[in-house]
Order: C-alpha cells, then structure tokens, then sequence
C-alpha cells in the first residue's frame, strides 16, 4: 500500500522554525516529484514548494522564497521542508504528495497523498 506520512508540525511563534518531514512507505520516492502543499481554513490548496526526483530541481511559491528549504533523502526514502521565519500567514495543514512526472506547484497533477500536518504560527 502506497503512503506518504507526513510529521514536524505544531505550534511556533512568529520566527521560528519548524522542519516538516514526508516519509514514504510501500514504495520509494527515487522515481517520484514531491511537492508541498497547504490549507489554511477557508482557502483553496496551494503550492509551496516542490523537488524533482534526483532534488536537483527545486522550486518554490513566492510567497515562502527566502524562508523555506526543500531537500530530499532518497535514502531514508524521506522529503523535508525546512520552514525558517515563520509568519502567522502561514498557519495551515500542510501536505506532501508525490507524482512521477516533472515537479510542480499545481495540486491536480500529484497522484499520492499524505494525510497532513497541522502548522500553527502564533504568539
């Protein structure tokens, strides 16, 4: 059975830091994109940032450059958001998903997902 597990969230105040992880069981992500995703309440899913499969492609939405970091460990079959700076604007569940095609920040293209990790940015 194909699972993304996601795990690193919690409560932080404005500029901390927080380091989200996606594990993978049942397969192994060498061959998949993985992108990070959120939802704040009220608000469609977005794209935060996404890795090609080897890592050597990044990208990420505007709205985090500067303050977050993807990085992939295919060895521990393992996906981290480094989450630096926080702002109460990014407060959300946020998601992993993998897809074997080329990385992207859109939702519809990513085929497996995990079940979310609740980040909460707040004094």
């Amino acid at each position: 059975q194909l699972q993304l597990v996601e795990s690193g969230g919690g409560l932080v105040q404005p500029g901390g830091s927080l380091r989200l992880s996606c594990a993978a069981s049942g397969f192994t992500l060498d061959y998949y994109a993985i992108g990070w995703f959120r939802q704040a309440p009220g608000k469609e899913r977005e794209g935060v940032s996404c890795i090609s499969s080897s890592g050597g492609s990044t990208n990420y939405a505007d709205s985090v450059k500067g303050r977050f970091t993807i990085s992939r460990d295919n060895a521990k079959n393992t996906v981290y958001l480094q989450m630096n700076s926080l702002k109460p604007e990014d407060t959300a569940i946020y998601y992993c998903a993998a897809d074997g095609g080329n990385p992207d920040l859109e939702p519809v293209l990513y085929e497996y997902w995990g079940q979310g990790t609740q980040v909460t940015v707040s004094s």
